[in-house]
């Protein structure tokens, strides 16, 4: 099943590269009692992803934050390590979006939103999409099938919809 509107999130544990090495973060401490934007890409350093999807929140972060969003996270299935140096060289992590990398691709599967293209090694690949969860329940999801460029599942349309 495919989370929408109305959906609780599921429980996942996913990870962060700290200054004390990876680190688990429960998905459920991140969503309890906040308002949280997720996006969900389909992997670090590939094309529309780095020069479309991230930018797109990046340019947005302030105003996301001056409408009450506490946090804006970044979500791949990838490792930490490459979530991390994704996030410095992007300058997005300095813009204060968090990056957790969805290693086992958990969380994508119990949201329903995996996907496989072979022929490029993706595998459970998460699709592209944002959310907006007002402790831990979707109140706003665009789910984008956008390949150059991000209209729907980009920044600027959250914001809008927020």
């Amino acid at each position: 099943m495919t989370i929408s509107v109305g959906s609780k999130l599921p429980e996942a544990t996913l990870l962060f590269m700290g200054d004390n090495g990876a680190e688990a973060v429960s998905m459920a401490s991140k969503l309890k009692g906040r308002k949280v934007v997720i996006f969900g890409l389909p992997g670090a350093y590939t094309g529309t992803c780095t020069t479309s999807h991230v930018p797109s929140f990046m340019r947005v972060a302030d105003k996301l934050h001056a409408k009450g969003v506490d946090e804006i996270i970044c979500l791949s299935v990838n490792d930490p390590f490459v979530m991390k140096a994704w996030g410095e060289s992007t300058g997005a992590a300095a813009k204060g979006i968090t990056f957790l990398a969805d290693g086992d691709a958990s969380f994508t599967k119990a949201a329903g939103l995996e996907f496989s293209v072979p022929h490029l090694a993706f595998f459970d690949r998460s699709k592209r999409y944002a959310l907006y969860a007002v402790d831990g329940v979707v109140s706003v999801m665009n789910m984008g099938e956008e390949s150059n460029a991000c209209e729907i599942s980009g920044g600027e349309a959250m914001l809008a919809a927020i």
